[in-house]
């Protein structure tokens, strides 16, 4: 949890401060790619908001109402950033790109200023404005996926591919998906004003545009998709429901495991339960002792078992 929130804050402050320098260079030079970037900067820091707001929220305590606790407000949190956020402003930042595509020669432009006696052309402004943006980035980038890694030699998945459809901290891949996001939409629009200024053809900086968008949108979708499973509580991984069953079925004192079911009710927050016929030689005592000792024995397996019931089938 500690490392989410660490790269949240990161994030944050890295996007605001871009979607400040995005907007002035948009308003120096009239680029569609600089104001698609805007959107997607302040989408960007709207993102980190909610999902500081998931973290705080998901760390109440259990409740009579709540008895899992309020971990799946993360999934929530991160679900509404792919949906409202990521959805509006990669809509709004490819409908200006199409636009401007459509209706060339509107976009606004600017003559060149003077700053400290020297006359500057306002596209290089955008030009030193996104390389700025990648170096931010590239900070925030490096932050969330140095916490993605570590997840990954933790649970022992294979590459980023298996992280991200096995993860359930929503809040740190929805952060490394923003940051590899942002960083291609800056080199995107770096191309696309630099191509308009060497050749003169309005249409490669509003095609950025538009890919910048339709970039957003793509990532919106398949985040949505991923917070969905966790929201309506899919069951864990094969490997992982066999690794914890096989746990239990080594058990001496186990005669067969009927049912498993394990299920994420928060962030790396495992809800695990299961129907096991034991040793029919046993009394209730023996049976209520080594189902106490089962718990543990899973708990101290895998750190992601928070809760753990056990019934026994005579």
């Amino acid at each position: 949890m500690a490392g989410s929130t660490s790269v949240v804050i990161a994030a944050l402050f890295a996007n605001g401060a871009i979607a400040v320098l995005k907007f002035l260079g948009f308003l120096a030079t009239g680029s569609p790619s600089m104001l698609s970037e805007t959107y997607h900067s302040v989408s960007d820091t709207g993102n980190q908001v909610f999902l500081l707001i998931g973290i705080r929220y998901s760390r109440r305590e259990e409740t009579r109402e709540h008895p899992f606790g309020f971990g799946k407000a993360q999934f929530f949190y991160s679900f509404l950033v792919s949906v409202m956020l990521f959805g509006i402003a990669g809509w709004e930042s490819a409908k200006h790109g199409y636009n401007a595509l459509m209706h060339p020669g509107h976009g606004g432009g600017a003559e060149p200023f003077m700053f400290l006696g020297t006359q500057i052309d306002p596209v290089y402004v955008n030009i030193a404005i996104l390389l700025g943006a990648i170096a931010f980035e590239s900070y925030a980038f490096l932050k969330a996926n140095a916490e993605l890694r570590r997840q990954i030699e933790e649970y022992e998945w294979s590459g980023l591919r298996q992280a991200f459809h096995e993860t359930s901290d929503v809040t740190t891949l929805t952060a490394f998906t923003e940051d590899t996001v942002a960083l291609v939409g800056a080199m995107l629009a770096l191309v696309g004003i630099g191509l308009t200024e060497l050749t003169g053809i309005e249409a490669f900086d509003a095609a950025a545009a538009l890919l910048i968008g339709i970039l957003l949108m793509g990532f919106a979708i398949a985040l949505a998709w991923e917070n969905k499973r966790l929201l309506i509580g899919e069951n864990v991984p094969m490997h992982e429901e066999q690794r914890l069953k096989s746990i239990v079925r080594d058990d001496p004192h186990v005669s067969h495991v009927d049912k498993f079911r394990a299920s994420y009710v928060g962030p790396e927050k495992l809800l695990v339960t299961l129907d096991v016929s034991f040793d029919p030689e046993l009394d209730t005592e023996e049976i209520d002792r080594y189902i106490s000792d089962i718990e543990t024995e899973l708990r101290s397996a895998d750190d992601r078992v928070h809760f753990v019931y056990i019934e026994p089938e005579l």
